[in-house]
Protein backbone atom coordinates (compact mmCIF):
# COMPACT_ATOMS: atom_id res chain seq x y z
CA UNK A 1 0.00 0.00 0.00
CA UNK A 2 1.27 3.71 -0.84
CA UNK A 3 -0.56 6.42 -0.71
CA UNK A 4 0.31 10.16 -0.11
CA UNK A 5 -1.25 12.08 2.94
CA UNK A 6 -2.74 15.78 1.97
CA UNK A 7 -3.46 18.57 4.82
CA UNK A 8 -2.64 22.13 5.77
CA UNK A 9 -0.50 21.99 8.93
CA UNK A 10 -2.53 21.22 12.51
CA UNK A 11 -4.59 18.57 10.11
CA UNK A 12 -2.88 15.92 12.24
CA UNK A 13 -1.31 14.32 9.22
CA UNK A 14 1.65 13.80 11.59
CA UNK A 15 -0.65 12.09 13.96
CA UNK A 16 -1.97 9.29 11.44
CA UNK A 17 1.36 8.43 9.47
CA UNK A 18 3.11 7.68 12.71
CA UNK A 19 -0.35 5.21 13.84
CA UNK A 20 0.19 3.50 10.43
CA UNK A 21 3.47 3.35 10.98
CA UNK A 22 3.06 1.17 13.90
CA UNK A 23 0.06 -0.76 13.16
CA UNK A 24 0.58 -1.14 9.65
CA UNK A 25 4.31 -1.25 8.69
CA UNK A 26 4.28 1.47 6.24
CA UNK A 27 7.56 3.77 6.28
CA UNK A 28 6.85 7.42 6.34
CA UNK A 29 8.46 9.68 3.63
CA UNK A 30 9.36 12.95 4.62
CA UNK A 31 11.49 14.53 1.89
CA UNK A 32 12.92 17.08 4.53
CA UNK A 33 13.76 14.46 7.08
CA UNK A 34 15.25 11.78 4.07
CA UNK A 35 17.63 14.61 2.70
CA UNK A 36 18.88 15.20 6.06
CA UNK A 37 19.47 12.00 6.84
CA UNK A 38 21.17 11.56 3.29
CA UNK A 39 23.50 13.96 3.70
CA UNK A 40 24.01 13.08 7.29
CA UNK A 41 25.05 9.76 6.12
CA UNK A 42 27.11 10.36 3.13
CA UNK A 43 25.27 8.38 1.02
CA UNK A 44 25.64 8.76 -2.98
CA UNK A 45 22.66 11.40 -3.00
CA UNK A 46 23.33 12.59 0.16
CA UNK A 47 26.79 14.06 -1.47
CA UNK A 48 25.09 15.51 -4.16
CA UNK A 49 22.44 17.31 -2.19
CA UNK A 50 24.95 18.41 0.35
CA UNK A 51 27.25 20.47 -2.54
CA UNK A 52 23.82 21.87 -3.98
CA UNK A 53 22.82 23.54 -0.97
CA UNK A 54 25.94 24.43 0.30
CA UNK A 55 26.05 26.36 -3.02
CA UNK A 56 22.90 27.47 -1.75
CA UNK A 57 20.80 26.10 -4.52
CA UNK A 58 17.56 24.40 -4.47
CA UNK A 59 18.07 20.74 -4.72
CA UNK A 60 16.54 19.68 -8.06
CA UNK A 61 13.95 17.12 -8.97
CA UNK A 62 16.33 14.73 -10.12
CA UNK A 63 17.64 14.30 -6.73
CA UNK A 64 14.78 14.24 -4.63
CA UNK A 65 13.01 11.42 -6.49
CA UNK A 66 16.91 9.27 -6.25
CA UNK A 67 16.19 10.16 -2.39
CA UNK A 68 13.16 8.38 -2.49
CA UNK A 69 14.16 5.52 -5.29
CA UNK A 70 17.21 5.07 -2.48
CA UNK A 71 14.07 4.29 0.52
CA UNK A 72 11.96 2.49 -1.92
CA UNK A 73 14.83 0.32 -2.71
CA UNK A 74 15.51 0.04 1.02
CA UNK A 75 11.75 -0.63 2.27
CA UNK A 76 11.76 -4.12 0.84
CA UNK A 77 7.67 -4.58 0.44
CA UNK A 78 6.99 -2.28 3.69
CA UNK A 79 4.32 0.36 2.01
CA UNK A 80 5.37 4.08 1.74
CA UNK A 81 3.05 6.94 3.26
CA UNK A 82 4.41 10.09 1.30
CA UNK A 83 4.62 13.52 2.97
CA UNK A 84 5.73 16.88 1.49
CA UNK A 85 6.31 15.73 -2.17
CA UNK A 86 5.05 15.50 -5.00
CA UNK A 87 4.20 19.44 -5.12
CA UNK A 88 3.54 19.65 -9.00
CA UNK A 89 2.53 18.03 -11.56
CA UNK A 90 6.00 17.30 -12.87
CA UNK A 91 6.94 15.47 -9.53
CA UNK A 92 3.62 13.88 -9.26
CA UNK A 93 4.92 12.00 -12.69
CA UNK A 94 7.99 10.93 -11.33
CA UNK A 95 6.69 9.57 -8.51
CA UNK A 96 4.80 7.45 -10.93
CA UNK A 97 7.87 6.35 -12.94
CA UNK A 98 9.60 5.59 -9.50
CA UNK A 99 6.84 3.24 -8.39
CA UNK A 100 6.69 1.55 -11.49
CA UNK A 101 10.16 0.71 -12.12
CA UNK A 102 10.03 -1.07 -8.71
CA UNK A 103 6.57 -2.70 -9.26
CA UNK A 104 4.77 -0.41 -7.29
CA UNK A 105 1.26 1.58 -7.57
CA UNK A 106 0.11 4.86 -6.27
CA UNK A 107 -3.46 3.51 -4.16
CA UNK A 108 -4.71 6.74 -2.30
CA UNK A 109 -4.21 10.47 -2.24
CA UNK A 110 -6.24 10.89 1.29
CA UNK A 111 -6.47 14.33 1.73
CA UNK A 112 -7.37 15.72 5.74
CA UNK A 113 -10.50 18.48 4.68
CA UNK A 114 -10.29 21.12 7.53
CA UNK A 115 -12.86 24.35 8.52
CA UNK A 116 -9.52 26.47 8.31
CA UNK A 117 -10.65 28.98 11.12
CA UNK A 118 -11.55 26.27 13.49
CA UNK A 119 -7.92 24.65 12.38
CA UNK A 120 -6.08 28.29 13.09
CA UNK A 121 -8.37 28.54 16.39
CA UNK A 122 -7.37 24.72 17.74
CA UNK A 123 -3.41 25.36 16.55
CA UNK A 124 -3.42 29.14 18.02
CA UNK A 125 -5.20 27.98 21.48
CA UNK A 126 -2.53 25.16 21.77
CA UNK A 127 0.17 25.10 25.02
CA UNK A 128 1.83 22.87 27.51
CA UNK A 129 3.43 22.40 30.85
CA UNK A 130 7.15 23.77 30.88
CA UNK A 131 7.98 20.73 32.93
CA UNK A 132 5.85 17.61 32.20
CA UNK A 133 4.79 18.61 28.47
CA UNK A 134 1.12 17.77 29.32
CA UNK A 135 -0.87 19.95 26.18
CA UNK A 136 -3.70 22.05 26.60
CA UNK A 137 -6.04 24.21 24.82
CA UNK A 138 -7.51 27.56 25.80
CA UNK A 139 -10.56 26.70 25.13
CA UNK A 140 -10.62 23.26 24.45
CA UNK A 141 -9.04 21.99 27.71
CA UNK A 142 -7.84 23.95 30.41
CA UNK A 143 -6.47 23.09 33.76
CA UNK A 144 -8.81 22.11 36.20
CA UNK A 145 -7.20 24.55 38.38
CA UNK A 146 -6.24 27.97 36.95
CA UNK A 147 -2.92 27.99 36.49
CA UNK A 148 -1.82 24.67 37.96
CA UNK A 149 -0.77 21.75 35.59
CA UNK A 150 -3.09 18.67 36.27
CA UNK A 151 -0.56 16.27 36.22
CA UNK A 152 2.58 17.71 37.98
CA UNK A 153 1.49 21.07 39.46
CA UNK A 154 3.82 23.46 37.95
CA UNK A 155 2.56 26.94 37.19
CA UNK A 156 5.02 27.51 34.02
CA UNK A 157 3.66 27.00 30.69
CA UNK A 158 4.69 27.57 27.33
CA UNK A 159 3.51 28.01 23.81
CA UNK A 160 5.47 27.23 20.86
CA UNK A 161 6.89 30.20 18.94
CA UNK A 162 5.12 29.73 15.55
CA UNK A 163 1.85 29.00 17.14
CA UNK A 164 0.58 32.43 16.43
CA UNK A 165 -1.97 33.14 13.99
CA UNK A 166 -0.32 35.09 10.95
CA UNK A 167 2.37 31.91 10.96
CA UNK A 168 -0.09 30.03 10.95
CA UNK A 169 -2.29 31.01 8.27
CA UNK A 170 0.79 31.89 6.42
CA UNK A 171 1.55 28.09 6.32
CA UNK A 172 -1.89 27.72 5.50
CA UNK A 173 -1.54 29.51 2.20
CA UNK A 174 1.75 27.89 1.08
CA UNK A 175 0.10 24.65 1.73
CA UNK A 176 -2.61 25.44 -0.53
CA UNK A 177 -0.46 26.96 -3.22
CA UNK A 178 1.73 23.98 -3.25
CA UNK A 179 -0.98 21.10 -3.06
CA UNK A 180 -3.46 23.00 -5.81
CA UNK A 181 -0.99 21.68 -8.75
CA UNK A 182 -1.25 17.92 -7.76
CA UNK A 183 -5.26 17.68 -7.48
CA UNK A 184 -6.20 18.06 -10.91
CA UNK A 185 -3.63 15.46 -11.71
CA UNK A 186 -4.60 13.09 -8.84
CA UNK A 187 -8.42 14.01 -9.61
CA UNK A 188 -8.48 12.48 -13.30
CA UNK A 189 -6.88 9.14 -12.01
CA UNK A 190 -9.25 8.75 -9.36
CA UNK A 191 -6.87 8.51 -6.70
CA UNK A 192 -8.07 11.53 -4.36
CA UNK A 193 -10.22 10.37 -0.77
CA UNK A 194 -11.32 12.80 1.16
CA UNK A 195 -11.72 12.45 5.19
CA UNK A 196 -13.35 15.00 7.80
CA UNK A 197 -9.88 16.36 9.08
CA UNK A 198 -11.40 17.99 11.97
CA UNK A 199 -13.12 15.02 13.54
CA UNK A 200 -11.40 13.29 16.83
CA UNK A 201 -8.27 11.75 16.14
CA UNK A 202 -9.71 8.05 16.51
CA UNK A 203 -12.54 8.82 13.97
CA UNK A 204 -10.17 10.42 11.38
CA UNK A 205 -8.05 6.90 11.83
CA UNK A 206 -11.03 5.21 10.97
CA UNK A 207 -11.65 7.00 7.95
CA UNK A 208 -8.69 6.51 6.74
CA UNK A 209 -8.62 2.42 7.45
CA UNK A 210 -11.45 2.50 5.98
CA UNK A 211 -10.55 3.71 2.53
CA UNK A 212 -7.09 1.47 2.92
CA UNK A 213 -9.35 -1.85 3.70
CA UNK A 214 -11.70 -1.02 0.81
Amino acid sequence: MNIILLGPPGAGKGTQAARLQANRGMIQLSTGDMLRDAVAKGTPVGVKAKAVMEAGELVSDAIVSALIGERLDASAEQGAIFDGFPRTAHQAEALEMLLDERGRTLDHVIELVVDEEALVERIVGRFTCAVCGTPYHRTLKLTREPGVCDVCGSTEFKQRPDDNEQTVRTRMAEYRAKTAPILPYYEERGLIRRVDGMAPVEQVAAQIDAILDS
